[in-house]
């Protein structure tokens, strides 16, 4: 074990990789560990002037990019704790975020509605080139990281982790590369970019940064510095897949060793098509959440074998299933997903803005469901809040958009439950259709049964040309419901572009 401070990483890496090593790839501009180290000192006394110090949580709103990372650095040289949010939240949302952290400072752009009252701030555009560049006096932050979630829910939450800000540099995360070449293409205010990408700059591994995903520009970016390993999301990789073959084929990626995808349900047959294309060892699969509750790993040729599973539990925690009434469930039955922590309950993470699910023997839900086959292994139902109760049957969302997505005229898609005076919920699809063509409702639904029981099949669908989910596969489906249900209450009527299936059988439009 070789624990590193993560106020002293980029010196760290400076000294074993030489200064003059790349740290950060970010569009044309290289910086090496020595100008990380430069830049992350400037900014950690500007904030520092700012009042911030050990213990303090900063929410900030950067996009993708060297002042992101030079931020989080500097704050764990001031002993804080990072809370990055998104760049692009409405006015109400920041408010909100920034309501629910309560930061001792705020560093971006936008005023947010809501927000606390004499909350301090600090413009995005500030040039730190007057100030010392030199080490700080170390101090370790106690709890490393404050992701915000919940957004999608309505009500945000923050989520600090109670990992201290240290890092063993002998033991790489999930087979990152130690001075190898890593791409991001996520946005950093979610967790696991967040992390995986800081954890691979621990290492040593050079981080190539994406400031908004592009299929092709990957797939370029993985070409031009033979990156080794990625985590991608669903979303990402059939964006991938959906590319022209002689565009994919254009670029060589048999650079990649490892490519790792997590954080929304991933259909079988997309990732039957990576496994084809880029061997079923190079492919990963991991299942968790930011609390870090437990978390569940699979490699490529083991789903084989098992598969739509997200794999058996890791090592440090253990998984159980629980019925409606608090019981284990059997093998293949159906129930609420829990873990518990090696460290214990409640030892890992607390939230600010919201209460833990938590069971009084210490179990814990991050409100999944799914069922465990005969050998231990993990399979995903859908969110809980997310099931759509149709006249006494269970339906999961996450299989239909698995069987929409398929179409290969379906860029992506939503399915959400809308209030049946008969069934009690019908199945509704928002479907964003690939541009240039004309949706055509009674083909896709002749579509989906061949692949879905007739019961699952959506009986209402709705066009968009809007990206239904964001860079980082997720997607607000909670929201999404809400203005429909406020449209039919209010208006009386179905949301504008549908088409109404159960009337209007074998209609064409």
């Amino acid at each position: 074990m070789n624990l590193i401070p993560l106020n002293a990483i980029l010196r760290h890496n400076a000294d074993v990789f030489g200064p003059d090593a790349a740290g950060l790839i970010d569009g044309d501009e290289v910086v090496s560990w020595s100008q990380l180290e430069v830049a992350a000192n400037r900014r950690a006394r500007l904030i520092q002037a700012q009042g911030v110090g050990p213990g303090d949580v900063v929410t900030f709103n950067l996009p993708n990019g060297l002042e992101f990372f030079e931020t989080t650095f500097a704050l764990w040289k001031l002993g804080a704790t990072p809370n990055p949010i998104s760049p692009k939240l409405p006015a109400p949302e920041l408010g909100a975020m920034l309501e629910a952290a309560r930061p001792a400072l705020f560093i971006g752009d936008g005023e947010g509605a809501g927000a606390p009252a004499g909350l301090r701030r600090l413009p995005r555009a500030v040039d730190t080139a007057g100030l010392s560049g030199q080490p700080l006096e170390e101090v370790v932050s106690e709890q490393w990281k404050a992701i915000t979630s919940g957004g999608s829910t309505g009500r945000p939450k923050v989520i600090v982790d109670h990992r201290r800000a240290v890092f063993d540099v002998d033991a790489p995360t999930l087979n990152q590369p130690s001075h190898g070449v890593v791409l991001n293409p996520g946005p950093l205010y979610h967790n696991a970019p967040f992390v995986l990408s800081h954890e691979a700059m621990c290492v040593g591994a050079t981080v190539v940064n994406m400031g908004r995903f592009d299929p092709e520009r990957a797939l370029a970016l993985i070409d031009a510095y033979r990156v080794q390993w990625v985590n991608f999301v669903p979303t990402m990789m059939a964006r991938i897949w959906r590319l022209p073959e002689d565009v994919r084929a254009s670029y060589d990626v048999s650079s990649l060793q490892t490519v790792y995808h997590m954080a929304s349900a991933m259909p079988v047959w997309l990732k039957e098509a990576w496994i084809d294309w880029l061997g079923a060892e190079t492919i990963w699969e991991l299942y968790g959440g930011t609390e870090r509750l437990g978390s569940t790993v699979i490699r490529g040729d083991e789903w084989l074998l098992h598969k739509g599973s997200v794999g058996r539990p890791a090592p440090g925690c253990q998984l159980q299933v629980f019925d409606a009434d608090g019981r284990p469930c059997a093998a293949r039955e159906v129930g609420e997903i829990f873990f518990l922590p090696r460290e214990g309950a409640g030892q890992t993470y607390h939230y600010l803005g919201a209460d833990s699910k938590r069971r009084s023997d210490g179990w814990e839900s991050l409100g999944d469901i799914g069922w465990l086959d005969e050998d231990g292994f993990l399979y995903l139902a859908d969110r809980r809040s997310d099931l759509i109760l149709r006249g006494g049957a269970n339906i999961y969302p996450a299989e239909i958009e698995g069987a929409l997505d398929q179409h290969p005229d379906v860029a992506s898609s939503i399915v959400i439950g809308l209030p049946d005076e008969d069934l009690g919920q019908r199945v509704h699809a928002i479907v964003q259709w690939r541009a240039g063509v004309t949706p055509h409702a009674a083909a896709l639904q002749t579509f989906l049964l061949a692949r879905l029981s007739r019961y699952k099949v959506p009986e209402s669908f709705e066009w968009t040309t809007e990206d239904l989910r964001d860079d980082a596969g997720k997607a607000r489906r909670g929201a999404l419901r809400e203005a429909r249900l406020t449209l039919l209450k209010t208006a009386g009527r179905t949301p504008a572009r549908l088409v109404d299936l159960r009337a209007r059988a074998g209609a064409g439009t």
